[in-house]
């Protein structure tokens, strides 16, 4: 969990992604709309965009000779719902396993 965890919050740690995500958060969006927004190159674009469904927190589409996105609302709670865990007191919960009082002084 925690290794597929990191990759997720690597991914989502560039403020561009995030922003990407949160415009496809209000509705599923063409990338001549997402381009039209953002002050980069189209090849930049299409990068997040690979990266961005490698992880599948976008889904894309065509629709003609455009590629439509959308956010995989249901990746990204599942990533909500691995962060609200840690530090959580859950049961069971990853503190279960550790053997307490072994250490000596």
């Amino acid at each position: 969990m925690y290794q597929q965890l990191s990759d997720y919050l690597k991914i989502l740690a560039d403020p561009s992604r995030l922003e990407i995500l949160d415009l496809l958060s209000c509705d599923e969006l063409c990338a001549c709309d997402l381009l039209a927004h953002f002050h980069f190159s189209q090849p930049t674009l299409s990068h997040h965009m690979k990266v961005l469904a490698r992880y599948q927190l976008v889904q894309s589409r065509k629709n003609g000779t455009k590629t439509m996105y959308r956010l995989n609302k249901e990746r990204l709670e599942e990533i909500t719902s691995q962060l609200s865990s840690i530090g959580a007191a859950t049961s069971p919960c990853v503190c279960d396993q550790l053997e307490k009082g072994t250490c000596e002084t």
